[in-house]
């Protein structure tokens, strides 16, 4: 496996996974995901601008993505995942942020855990 994550970027990529996907939830973050069947995962991140001006809001997504490469490990592959950033976010430190990620994972199908 490479380190290399693979995001999404297309906008019909992104409506895909909204409409086909299955969501979970907290009060950071909005988690989108659904089986891509590729072998391998992509990750996606949207901020409104409702959270903020764009210096907050790439702050929030380098948060968003840092968080996401520390847990890259204990999710299966094989899946489009969106993380979608909700107000309260500007609040929360990396390590709050990471925390309240890995338990959106781990309630989905996309948790490995120590199957790897």
């Amino acid at each position: 496996m490479s380190n290399k994550i693979i995001k999404i970027k297309k906008s019909y990529e992104f409506k895909k996974v909204y409409s086909i996907g299955k969501s979970v939830a907290n009060q950071f973050v909005v988690m989108y995901y659904m089986e891509n069947n590729l072998g391998f995962n992509r990750v996606g991140y949207s901020v409104s601008k409702k959270i903020g001006k764009s210096v907050v809001r790439n702050r929030v997504r380098r948060l968003l993505h840092e968080s996401f490469r520390f847990l890259d490990i204990e999710i299966k592959t094989g899946f489009d995942i969106i993380f979608v950033a909700r107000g309260k976010i500007v609040e929360a430190d990396f390590h709050t942020l990471k925390n309240s990620m890995r338990k959106l994972i781990m309630k989905t199908p996309l948790y490995a855990g120590n199957e790897r």
